[in-house]
Parts: structure tokens; sequence; C-alpha cells
């Protein structure tokens, strides 16, 4: 990796970890872990924060008829998350459906066709945001912010309090209840998400992101373009609207869908370095602080630490090699217009501008792309299509890991916690000492759950796969040929099946089949990992806790981290390697393999 290239990656990330640091103290005090559901998440913290939240939450929990706060078992919080999101489906879908008759509309955007429909609110319900629309000509300002805004705050924080159960399972002894799910619900987003949306809005409109009520401005052309019928257009009209609000909590609850089609490429929602970097922190920044609190949460900083280097040591190769694949020359293009300078140089990075943003070249663009797979988010400032062969891996790759490398805000942590168990119950068996965690048994019932949580994202991205290649009319939706193609299926199933939402843009993917499909992997994706994860929670919250042994095993030594990092990319490379060697490895070696024709 050259020198400027390296730079720029270590102030990003030493960014993000200057604010995860200061994140995660905030973050353990949102949630009240222990029994009493008014304590203090911490021994010793200050609650003057906690009682401002109470006054805050109360009258609005009156208002739900939810107050005074009841606990409830892993069972009751399981519905509540079902009548939660399929209320906040049927409202999205019904703001879609009657965009027409709504008001705040001025362009009269017409009703969103029910496929797109039905997909769109899946995706935003599921904190995917796949979407298979032009928002800046398909929504209205409304729709974008009553109902895509309001989703984004709403998907991720129930995945917030995902992982809050799945903490108290860890810390409660013999406890039948686990939480209430409204006061987790709103604590987590008045106390954490929307301040912080709200300041990073405000850094975001500060330095050019767009945030008006106008829904657009007409601007005089410097130059006259002939129009289908013969006549000089003099004005082209360009959209506005309230897009840094958006933005702002796309990117801290990691969920990617833009304002507008291009995404992070386009200037209005990331018009500059500084919202670049502000946007990866925004990503990477909960997630990361997320581990810093569960190490509090659970009385002992040292497995947060431990979670959060598992993530690292699943990471930072892959920010090293999609930097360095990304910066290289493409050989292709260079053999095809040899005058195109790809040389690396004081004023570029090196490598193909093809497909990304000449405002952040290609090092920012690698980073950038390899952030919001890791997390979920599934925003982008360049196009992954556009990417080296290797460099589309490496982005696959990162959300066929099962989103637990940083992952979705408090989903990839709950995730990564899954293969921890995993991983105790099999060195357990191994070595024949006790599978503990945090001093609780892990027994075949968690594991069970934990299964299901592992396997159900494998086998929605393949089946889904299997299902575009075998019928013809559907892998004609890919356009490429050859295995750039089935690289596109392949990402698209991977994306939805991982609730991550980018794609490789070649994709049209807006037939029936691809709707239903894809809405299918996100709905399936979503609940059928969350729900495991209550239930997990459940079981571990009823148990006693027994004493540290000599045949316990450490989980906070780096030799714990290695096994932890090793059982995510056991389960990854058995799932996906050989489905990676017929896309993005196949399509890398077509150079050597061309060469080689023409030597012989």
């Amino acid at each position: 990796m050259m020198t400027s290239a390296a730079i720029e990656v270590a102030a990003v990330l030493l960014a993000t970890t200057l604010a995860a640091a200061a994140v995660a103290p905030w973050l353990a005090t949102i949630f009240p872990i222990g029994s009493d559901s008014d304590a203090n998440s911490e021994p010793g913290t200050d609650g003057s924060y906690n009682r401002l939240l109470r006054a805050i939450e109360s009258p609005l929990l009156r208002t739900a008829g939810v107050w005074p706060v009841r606990e409830m078992t892993a069972a009751e919080y399981t519905i509540a998350i079902l009548l939660f999101h399929g209320a906040g489906f049927g409202l999205l879908l019904f703001l879609l459906r009657c965009q027409p008759l709504l008001p705040w509309n001025p362009d009269r955007l017409p009703a969103v066709p029910w496929l797109i429909a039905l997909n769109t609110a899946a995706s935003f319900v599921t904190n995917t945001n796949w979407q298979s629309y032009s928002g800046e000509t398909t929504l209205s300002p409304l729709s974008q912010a009553l109902g895509l805004t309001v989703q984004n705050f709403l998907s991720a924080a129930s995945g917030l309090c995902v992982l809050a159960v799945l903490v108290r399972g860890l810390v409660r002894r013999g406890s039948p209840t686990v939480g209430s799910f409204w006061h987790d619900l709103v604590r987590v987003t008045v106390g954490l998400l929307l301040p912080l949306a709200i300041l990073l809005g405000l850094l975001l409109a500060s330095q050019g992101v767009v945030q008006s009520f106008d829904t657009g401005v007409d601007v005089a052309l410097v130059e006259g373009t002939s129009s289908a019928g013969g006549e000089a257009p003099s004005t082209r009209r360009i959209v506005l609207g309230p897009v840094a609000s958006q933005i702002a909590i796309k990117q801290l609850g990691t969920n990617g869908g833009g304002y507008f089609n291009a995404n992070g490429s386009h200037p209005f929602e990331n018009p500059t370095p500084l919202t670049n970097l502000l946007e990866i922190v925004a990503m990477l920044m909960i997630p990361m602080a997320s581990c810093l609190a569960f190490g509090r949460w659970v009385g002992d900083r040292r497995q947060g630490y431990a979670l959060l280097a598992a993530m690292a040591v699943l990471f930072l190769p892959f920010v090293v090699l999609i930097v360095r694949f990304e910066t290289s020359p493409n050989p292709w293009l260079a053999a095809a217009v040899p005058s195109i300078d790809q040389a690396t140089s004081s004023e570029h990075d090196g490598g193909s501008l093809e497909g990304k943003e000449v405002r952040f070249g290609p090092a920012s663009s690698a980073l950038f792309a390899v952030a919001t797979t890791a997390t979920s988010c599934g925003g982008v400032n360049a196009m992954h299509d556009s990417f080296s062969p290797l460099g589309g891996l490496v982005t696959m790759w990162m959300i066929q890991l099962g989103e637990v490398v940083f992952g979705g805000v408090g989903t990839g942590l709950a995730g990564l916690v899954a293969y921890t168990l995993v991983a105790v119950f099999v060195a357990g068996l191994l070595v024949g000492r006790s599978p503990e965690y945090l001093g609780k048994k892990i027994e075949a019932s968690e594991m069970k759950m934990g299964m299901i949580v592992l396997l159900v994202p494998p086998i929605v991205t393949l089946v889904g796969t299997a299902a575009a290649c075998v019928l013809p009319a559907e892998a004609a939706a890919a356009p490429n040929p050859g295995p750039h193609g089935f690289s596109e299926l392949l990402y698209a199933f991977s994306s939805a099946g991982n609730n991550n939402g980018s794609a490789f843009g070649g994709l049209s993917a807006t037939s029936a089949f691809w709707t239903l499909a894809l809405a299918a992997a996100m709905l399936a994706s979503r609940f059928l990992t969350m729900l495991p994860l209550v239930a997990i929670g459940g079981l571990l919250a009823a148990k006693r806790t027994v004493a540290e042994s000599p045949g316990t095993l450490p989980t906070h030594t780096p030799l714990f981290v290695l096994l932890v990092a090793g059982a995510v990319i056991l389960v990854g490379a058995l799932s996906f390697v050989p489905a990676l060697a017929l896309g993005p490895i196949a399509e890398a070696l077509q150079p050597s393999m061309t060469a080689g024709e023409e030597t012989r």
C-alpha cells in the first residue's frame, strides 16, 4: 500500500477508534441490563442522563399504553418485535402506495408499483435498504422522510434491542425476563440514535449536504440540449430535499439507503473528503462502541476488547487488500487504452478511476467499500460493479461472513457472540473443558439456536442464487456474460441474505422474481437470525452462574480471539468459496489465462 493511501486509511481508523471510545460509555448507560429496569447499567455511573431519559420516555410510553414498564419473557419480547415490525411494514407500504394522495409531493409522483413497494417496505424494515428504484424520481419528500428515515431509526434501534437481550442473558441469574422491548426501543432511539443523528446531520449540512424543505430548483443550462421534439430546454430541475437528516441516520444505523440513486457518490449526499470521512466513521462507530460497551455490561472489559480484536483480525487484512487491489493498474484497461495513466503520483493514488469519484479517488473508495460491506450498511460512494475482480471479491466476502465483522448496529455484535458460543462449545468438546461463556453453561438448546443464526444467511444466499441461475429470464437480469454476470447474481442475494443492501450496479432487479425473491431473502435473514438471538438470551438469563474452575476456557486471551475469528472464516469459507471460485476468482484469472493462450 503506498504512503498516501496508508496515511489516509490510518487517519480514518484512528478517527473511528476515538469516536467509538467516546460513544461506548454513553451506549453503556442506555440499556438497563440488571433485573431492575430503572437501574444504571454500570455501578457508579452518574444517573443524570438516565433521569433525563426517563423524563422524556415516560410520556411517550404512557401515550403508547405501556407504562409502567413491565419486563417481558423472551417469548413476549419476540412477539413484540414481530408486531412492531409488522406494523412498520404496513405503514411504509401504505405511504408508498398512497403517495399521490398525500401532501408534500410537489412533483406529483405516482404511487410506487406494488412489487417495488413490497420490496422497499421489506428492505427498510429489515435494515437492509436494498433499493430497486431511483429515489429522486420515485419517492416524494414525505415518503423519504416519514417512511424511509423513520424506519432507518427504528430498524437500527431494534438491532440494539436484540443485543441488549443477549447481554441480559449473560448477566442475569435465574431470571425469567429479558427486559421490555418498548422501553428498550424508545430509550435507544431517543437517548442515542437521535442525538447522534442530529449532531452528524449538522456536520454534514455544514459541508454542503442538502437539507431543505424545498424539493427542487430550476437552473438555467449553460449549454442547450436537444429534446425529443427538437426544442432545446433552457432550464433543468435539480432535486433537493431533507437529505442530510436521512444520510446521518442511514450511516449511523448501518442502513445505507440513499436519498438519491447514486447514493454516497452524489455530491448532495457526500460532497467533500471531510463528509466522506465522517460517513465512514459513522458506519463503524456504533458497532465498535458496542464491543467496548459489552465489556462494561458484563463487568469485564477484557471481554469487550477480545470481541473487538476478533473483528479487527477479520477486518484489517481485507482493508489492506482492497486498497492494494484498487490502487493497482487495471491490466485489461492498460491493454485496451495504453494512453490512460494509472500510475501513482502526487495527485493520484494509482489504479483505475472507472466507477469512482475523482474527489475521493481509489483509496477512499476502497476504504468506504470495505467499511460499508463489513458493517451491513450498504451505502456506497463508488460503483462496486466497477471494482477489480479481487476488489469486488473483498466486498462480497465481507458480506458473506455473516455481517459480524462489525456488522449491523446491535445485530453485528450479537451475531459474533453467537459465533463465540459455538466456538466455546466446540473448543470444550475438543479439549474436554466445560463449555461455558461468562459463567453460563452452553448446552444443546443454545447451540441449536446458534446454528440457526449461523446457517440461515448462507442458505438464503445460495438457494436464491441457484434459483436465479436456473431461470434463464432471471439470469439475464445480469447483462454481463461469464463470471462477472454470475458475480452480480451472487452479490445480490449475498446482500439481501445478509441485510447489507449494496449491489453490483449492472443487475436489473425489478422483475417479479427479483423483487419478491430479494424481499423474502431480506425478511428471512433478518428475523430468522434476530429471533433465535432473543431465544438464546432467554435461555441464558434463566440459568445460574457457574463458578470459574481450572477447566473453564479463558475467553479474553489472544488464542480465544483467533479461535472466534477462525470459526467465522471457517463457516464463510465452507459456505461460499465454491461460489466465489465461479465468480470473482474466475474473473481475476481471466487476464492470465488470456495471456497464456496468446503466448501459445
